[in-house]
């Protein structure tokens, strides 16, 4: 498999069998009086030693055995769930018409169908779903015409004119991300789980000041990769010299010489939010680039997951290589580094300097996080430079397809999960093992409800 593949890798079996009449495991799904006619079978399988709490699932819609189903035609339903009772009239008149109806066999699952490519065609499903060690599991994509649903978002992404520059925002209820420095992601805590990003940019609240119930930033990035960021090996004699879209020959030179940077919100969903990040006219001084990156965050989740791919890559120098990188965290006191996992930890970090201005002493915490973790079949190598401020840095061999993936966590003492080193260091080397052993998923073919169960 090449480095392309997604969180989860999806695994099609087609078969000979016909899409009327084969063989169903469980009962058809119904809610109210929709009665879905046609189903296409999903079979997850864990394959790790541990559980999975609200993993990640993709169907890529080119691999569906039905690719053209209108939007609001699809239901995802776990057949082993208890379905929902009929909601009484006062949940009615508090939600609305919209609520789900009484269903059977089963229980709808929250979804997104998600068009990646911006052409109007949903691209991929996304759902999530828990799975016990080794487990293998049944889902249905049910396909007929249903419009209830409604669902709290436990994401966002966003952009506002944010401090007299456009800054991209994206987040989980957990924790949360944006590109105060166009290369290089900040960080934001959350003291407790909610979305924060809106009120943020709409209002123009200053990341360390917003209301105490919002969390605060907890990242000093400055010249550093911050809580993620690319760079470029071009000097091989030079094993920990890096090249940043951010510091080129041309920096602060206007933007026909400088490096340019834009963004595009791709996906504002329920569970998984996207922010497309285009690096232009990236001048080193030894080579010319381009670079597109797709920033996702994931609800219930401390981390969010980048995918990179350059479409102009000319270096002076064969031997040059990818990168991504992390700074060493505030005051940082320890380190974790094995394989293609780092994991900065920092103790009494100051997240927030002191304002003489307002009088401001400035804020402490007890412990934050960062970690930065490149999947292991994309070969990287780790680096501790001091440049840039010092930071944590993985080199990788360019991809046949100029493709690479790596994803990023935090926590903070002050936050609703991964308060400590310990916790936060469990939850991203569990996070790892998933990231490096995907989810297999077996789609079965269409097949249509046969005569004699539809209701007359």
């Amino acid at each position: 498999m090449d480095g392309t593949k997604n969180i989860v890798f999806v695994f099609a079996i087609w078969c000979s069998l016909t899409s009327v009449g084969s063989a169903a495991d469980y009962g058809w799904y119904t809610e109210g009086e929709v009665e879905p006619l046609q189903r296409v079978k999903l079979v997850l399988t864990n394959p790790l030693d541990i559980g999975r709490d609200n993993c990640p699932i993709v169907i890529k819609r080119a691999d569906m055995p039905v690719e053209n189903i209108p939007e609001r035609w699809i239901t995802v339903v776990d057949p082993e769930l208890p379905p929902s009772p009929e909601p009484t009239r006062e949940q009615l008149r508090e939600m609305s018409g919209y609520l789900i109806r009484k269903e059977t066999n089963g229980h709808f699952l929250v979804y997104q169908q998600d068009d990646i490519d911006g052409d109007g065609v949903w691209d991929e499903l996304f759902f999530m779903t828990d799975l016990k060690p080794r487990e293998t599991r049944t889902i249905y994509i049910y396909i007929g015409k249903s419009e209830r649903g409604l669902y709290e978002h436990k994401t966002h992404s966003g952009m506002g004119n944010y401090g007299r520059h456009v800054v991209p925002f994206w987040e989980s209820e957990l924790i949360g991300w944006k590109l105060w420095f166009s290369d290089s992601a900040d960080l934001h805590g959350k003291r407790s789980p909610m979305l924060t990003a809106y009120p943020e940019y709409s209002r123009n609240l200053s990341g360390y000041y917003m209301p105490y119930e919002y969390g605060s930033d907890i990242m000093t990035v400055g010249r550093t990769f911050g809580s993620g960021g690319i760079c470029l090996f071009e000097e091989p004699a030079l094993p920990d010299s890096v090249s940043r879209p951010r510091f080129t020959p041309y920096t602060e030179k206007g933007p026909f010489l400088d490096t340019r940077f834009a963004y595009d919100v791709v996906v504002n969903g329920p569970l998984r939010s996207m922010i497309r990040a285009r690096t232009m006219n990236w001048n080193s001084g030894r080579g010319e680039y381009e670079v597109e990156q797709l920033y996702t965050a994931y609800a219930h989740t401390s981390y969010s997951t980048c995918m990179v791919k350059f479409t102009k890559f000319f270096p002076a120098e064969p031997a040059t290589a990818f990168g991504c990188g992390i700074r060493r965290i505030m005051q940082e006191y320890d380190t974790f580094q094995k394989g293609g996992v780092v994991i900065s930890m920092g103790k009494n970090v100051e997240i927030r300097i002191p304002d003489e201005d307002i009088g401001d002493e400035g804020l402490i915490v007890d412990f934050e996080g960062i970690a930065l973790v490149v999947r292991d079949d994309f070969k990287p190598e780790y680096r501790n430079i001091d440049g840039f401020d010092g930071n944590h840095v993985f080199r990788i061999p360019v991809t046949p397809q100029r493709m690479f993936e790596y994803m990023i966590a935090g926590g903070w003492s002050e936050g609703s999960v991964n308060r400590t080193n310990d916790e936060f260091t469990a939850y991203v080397l569990a996070e790892a093992r998933k990231y490096n052993n995907p989810v297999t998923i077996r789609i079965s073919p269409s097949e249509k409800k046969p005569e004699s169960e539809r209701n007359k």
